[in-house]
């Protein structure tokens, strides 16, 4: 084999990795599933959302039922609009619940979709009405740091009595 074959070889390789890292790339930011299946819009509105992002998975169970489609802000309530499109296979009560949860401890967050009880389900373009805001882990330690600072003086007086 000559040096041409050598170096045809070694650049077809290199084109092969750079098409594996793009694939992984795609993979990593979600964009690498083209959703084909029929899907319906639904909408929620959260005080705070923390780090969600467009693309971001809406999960029941664990199973991934669809995904974020769109997040804006409400100019009047000063709330998060989260708009997602959930698969046509997959019908929830109109009292479900929407929670926005994180993906092991520092990870991803995502939409949980806790299904209510209501006989009838939720339709195209309807908004669920119970939502529960992202944990910030910022005002967990803030919470947690003023709530050990205060405890030594309380304890303090509660012993010189």
């Amino acid at each position: 084999m000559g040096k041409k074959g050598i170096e045809t070889l070694v650049g077809l390789f290199v084109a092969l990795g750079m098409l594996g890292l793009v694939f992984l790339a795609m993979k990593a930011a979600n964009l690498g599933g083209v959703n084909t299946s029929d899907t319906y819009r639904l909408t929620a509105r959260f005080d705070n959302i923390g780090g969600l992002k467009v693309r971001a998975p809406v999960r029941t169970a664990g199973v991934v039922v669809g995904r974020v489609t769109a997040i804006s802000l409400d100019g009047k309530t000063y709330q998060a609009v989260v708009t997602m499109d959930i698969e046509h296979r997959f019908l929830f009560p109109k009292d479900t619940a929407a929670k926005i949860l994180t993906s092991g401890l520092l990870g991803d967050q995502y939409i949980g979709l806790e299904p209510g009880g209501d006989s009838k389900n939720l339709q195209p373009g309807d908004e669920i009405a119970q939502t529960q805001s992202a944990v910030v882990l910022e005002n967990l330690i803030g919470q947690f740091l003023t709530g050990k600072a205060a405890a030594p003086a309380d304890a303090g007086s509660g012993a010189a009595k």
